[in-house]
């Protein structure tokens, strides 16, 4: 009976030993491409919990955020909340740039009521569809997000039957219809503005990437959910003629010790903007602020 009892106890133990190798084995097939698809896969159900775009927060909140966190953030925070007094947060699903810029500009225009402004967007839209014609592509593959783009344009425009209400805008923001096509047509409006000056912008591609201009439109612009950087920001702004101010709130330190916060304007190189000098001697200030944390945008209000 001993000798049973051994036996039945190493057959045992060599079933558990066999398990244990079966899950190694299964462990390192798992790749790492595996493990950041399923990273991929939490942030992005994570990320679904909150609305494509947000409502207005006072910039305590973002204070909140980071309450146990970096002393330099917070301190950084404390800085912003001298010029900024709020903030509007957007889904970080890769299209939080565009959403943002959407949100930040027909906002604008719906305060404003700046008919100049409307009357010039206008009419750089329809040079952006030019551009796609000019560059092969069928108008099929874009027309339907332009004339999207263009009716809610024309919603934010008051006295008219079709005009609506910030509540309203908001609403249409976060309606996954209307909110990714207005999406994809910025991002058919960096396409092209990136393919048609190819020769400036290659350097800043290859800064990025070994992607060629017309590669790196097809797989980090058009697509949605993939992220924006200074590349597509540059020429959304070239291609609208809008000024756009990116706050970046970051754990880099000054040299001097101080704390501040840095940002950059990006300008347009059309000089037809409104209150613009000729001849580029000087600018107007952006009137669209986003904030940059690593990988993300939100939009903040100045006070």
């Amino acid at each position: 009976m001993q000798n049973l009892k051994a036996h039945d106890g190493d057959a045992e133990t060599e079933k558990v030993s066999s398990t244990q190798a079966s899950e190694i084995d299964d462990w390192a097939n798992f790749k790492d491409d595996d493990i950041m698809q399923q990273q991929f896969a939490i942030q992005a159900e994570e990320a679904e919990k909150i609305p494509f775009v947000g409502d207005k927060e006072p910039l305590s909140s973002l204070a909140n955020e980071y309450k146990s966190g970096s002393s330099i953030l917070l301190e950084k925070i404390k800085v912003l909340s001298e010029q900024y007094a709020a903030i509007r947060r957007t889904r970080g699903d890769g299209n939080c740039f565009f959403r943002s810029f959407m949100f930040a500009y027909l906002e604008h225009v719906m305060e404003s009521q700046d008919q100049g402004e409307i009357d010039r967007i206008k009419a750089n839209v329809e040079q952006c569809r030019m551009t796609l014609r000019n560059l092969g592509y069928a108008e099929f593959t874009f027309e339907d997000f332009f004339a999207l783009f263009l009716e809610q344009l024309d919603c934010v425009i008051q006295g008219s039957e079709t005009s609506i209400s910030l509540d309203e805008l908001v609403q249409r923001s976060r309606d996954q219809s209307i909110s990714d096509y207005v999406v994809m047509f910025f991002r058919f409006v960096t396409s092209g503005e990136i393919r048609k000056r190819s020769e400036f912008f290659e350097p800043f591609i290859l800064g990025l990437t070994s992607a060629s201009v017309e590669q790196f439109c097809k797989s980090a612009v058009e697509p949605m959910g993939e992220e924006s950087d200074h590349v597509h920001i540059t020429a959304l702004s070239d291609a609208l003629g809008v000024p756009i101010r990116v706050v970046y709130l970051d754990r880099s330190s000054c040299d001097n010790g101080s704390v501040s916060v840095n940002h950059h304007d990006f300008h347009p190189v059309s000089n037809d903007l409104p209150s613009a000098k000729k001849g580029g001697a000087e600018a107007i200030d952006p009137f669209i602020t986003l904030l940059y944390r690593p990988g993300h945008y939100d939009i903040l209000y100045p006070k």
